[in-house]
């Protein structure tokens, strides 16, 4: 009789533990399931290209400071919803090698504009996975649909365009033109400076 007792307790051991490891292994699976994901610190990166003369010639440039505010979520879209930016407009950087460019788009652009220290955002996502911003410039904040795509190694790549009327920044883009009157006039002797501006943009995910 002791024999039988203490081979079912045995089996009743042998169950218990294999209860908890089966136990370990769905809680293991569960947080794995449950992982978030997050920006990768100093990897956002913004450039427009702007055109000038009727050849539509391109003027690109980027913005090297970008604060963001977001909470981390289960999925990458999870995280980029709700998302909001503020871009310093002084953060400006076209790469122009007589040093003239930067200021004049300041000085003659953004500060004719109202409340454009900075240009802000939000990103929401909508249920059939189409992307837009909540852009605000100029006092106006206007919706700028996007279109995006997540890599294999979680780089997550938008674009876009702004027409500028959208923000009533026409008189500031007039204003432009004119500092920069030759620069840009083409063979045509027609100075122009386009109100449609290409945006792109890209961040790096990583899950945790």
């Amino acid at each position: 009789m002791k024999k039988i007792q203490i081979a079912a307790l045995g089996l009743l051991l042998v169950a218990a533990f294999s209860c908890k490891q089966t136990k370990k292994e769905e809680e293991k699976t569960e947080e794995t399931a449950t992982a978030t994901y997050s920006i990768v610190e100093d990897s956002t990166d913004v450039r427009f290209t702007a055109y000038k003369t009727t050849e539509k010639v391109p003027v690109g440039g980027t913005f090297q400071e970008v604060e963001l505010t977001y909470t981390a979520g289960e999925t990458p879209m999870e995280t980029l919803d709700g998302l909001e930016f503020s871009i310093p407009v002084s953060s400006l950087f076209t790469n122009d090698p007589t040093n003239t460019r930067d200021p004049k788009i300041i000085e003659f652009f953004f500060e004719k504009m109202a409340e454009t220290q900075s240009i802000t955002g939000t990103f929401s996502f909508s249920a059939d996975n189409s992307c837009a911003v909540q852009l605000s410039m100029n006092g106006v904040s206007t919706e700028l649909p996007m279109e995006y795509e997540i890599t294999d190694d979680n780089h997550v790549n938008f674009s876009g365009t702004m027409d500028l009327r959208q923000w009533d920044a026409l008189e500031a883009l007039a204003s432009l033109n004119e500092a920069c009157k030759i620069l840009h006039t083409g063979a045509d002797g027609v100075s122009k400076t386009w109100e449609d501006v290409a945006i792109t943009g890209s961040i790096l995910l990583e899950q945790e």
